[in-house]
């Protein structure tokens, strides 16, 4: 085992999700200290820099309790109707506290659906780009109102590391109800060791991982290592800690009892690796300038293409190559075939009188390129 943990202080991007157990007391009301605690966290966090994403648990739990539904297991229908009601409470609740901190919040829904379809992950992804650069912490959680048990993450615990996946996180952060993974189950077991760094999941560390040990917390740490192989495998370390303390990343910072799981490289590399193993759909046929303009980094645009062949659509992987035919580099492209042959070698200002509608700038993004 590794003895190095990385530095919360350091994130670039933060990615924070928070259970249930941590926002909602047992009767089903909001922890309001503590969530004011966070928001305090998340404006320091955004003081120094760092892009803080946060991935909320708590809308059922919350909407559960306005409409008097009973203890104990919910079916699909009720948790859609408690969720239908909670995330207004929950969303209201992101606003207040952050307010004083001048930060603004934005409600972001997602289902299994949207990470696993190119074209939605692209959508999701440019739009969290612009949450964040607008200065905006998102509060992400699962669409429950609308995904049905065959498209659902199930537990937050994934969905968090799928979106620090889809975002490039450096950093995800579950605040839990455990301080940690542990050999055996710490309730159960008071003998149980509970790991500072955990730098590769092997086989051995998985049949430790236990069943959830909380009344309101649908993730147990099954669900905590399948998170945490989704992030590290993006470039992501991911950490688990105990969260009710009033200010859970301020003592994490100071060195709160933890469990960090190591990347695997950065998000980075991870990602450009993802989009090169694709099966390309097309082909996009360059200029000596746009050669150029790839060389230094840049993104690919409409006016730098001669040729497009293939049958893609937005989002699809596509080849790009030089004036002979070389290969350069693989991409997600944001145009379908269809309209890629239209604004090829056009000036981006001309593309939406081409295509009647406004154009998504670079044929390829160079976040979307990999060479």
């Amino acid at each position: 085992m590794a003895t190095l943990t990385p530095d919360i202080a350091a994130a670039r991007r933060l990615v924070v999700k928070i259970g249930s157990a941590l926002l909602v007391d047992p009767a089903g009301g909001l922890r309001r200290g503590w969530l004011e605690g966070l928001a305090a966290d998340v404006a320091q966090a955004k003081a120094r820099g760092a892009d803080v994403i946060l991935v909320s648990s708590g809308s059922i739990a919350l909407g559960r309790r306005v409409l008097g539904l009973p203890a104990g297991a919910l079916t699909l229908d009720q948790s859609q109707a408690a969720a239908a009601v909670g995330q207004i409470r929950l969303a209201r609740a992101y606003e207040e506290v952050l307010a004083p901190h001048r930060l603004t919040a934005g409600q972001v829904l997602v289902t299994l659906e949207d990470t696993e379809d190119r074209r939605r992950y692209l959508n999701s992804r440019a739009t969290m780009e612009t949450l964040l650069g607008l200065g905006v912490v998102p509060i992400v959680n699962e669409n429950d109102t609308v995904a049905t048990d065959e498209i659902r993450f199930g537990d937050n615990d994934r969905l968090a590391a799928q979106i620090a996946v889809t975002v490039g996180a450096d950093q995800l952060v579950l605040l839990s109800d455990v301080d940690g993974f542990y050999s055996d189950n710490p309730k159960l077991n008071p003998a149980a060791q509970r790991f500072d760094v955990i730098d590769r999941i092997t086989p051995a560390i998985e049949a430790m991982a236990g069943d959830p040990v909380s009344g309101l917390s649908k993730g147990g740490m099954k669900t905590k290592l399948m998170a945490a192989k989704t992030a590290v495998a993006g470039g992501c370390a991911m950490v688990i800690m105990e969260g009710s303390v009033l200010r859970p990343l301020a003592a994490l910072a100071v060195g709160a009892a933890a469990t960090w799981f190591l990347a695997e490289g950065t998000p980075q590399v991870a990602r450009k690796r993802w989009i090169a193993a694709m099966k390309p759909r097309g082909e996009l046929r360059l200029d000596a300038g746009a050669v150029t303009a790839l060389a230094q980094g840049k993104s690919l645009l409409p006016a730098g293409v001669t040729a497009v062949s293939g049958a893609f659509g937005r989002g699809d992987p596509v080849v790009i190559l030089g004036p002979g035919g070389e290969a350069l580099a693989r991409g997600l492209v944001r145009y379908t075939a269809v309209e890629a042959r239209a604004i090829a070698g056009r000036r981006s200002g001309d593309i939406e009188g081409v295509l009647g509608y406004a154009g998504r700038g670079p044929m390829v993004h160079r976040d979307d390129m990999a060479r």
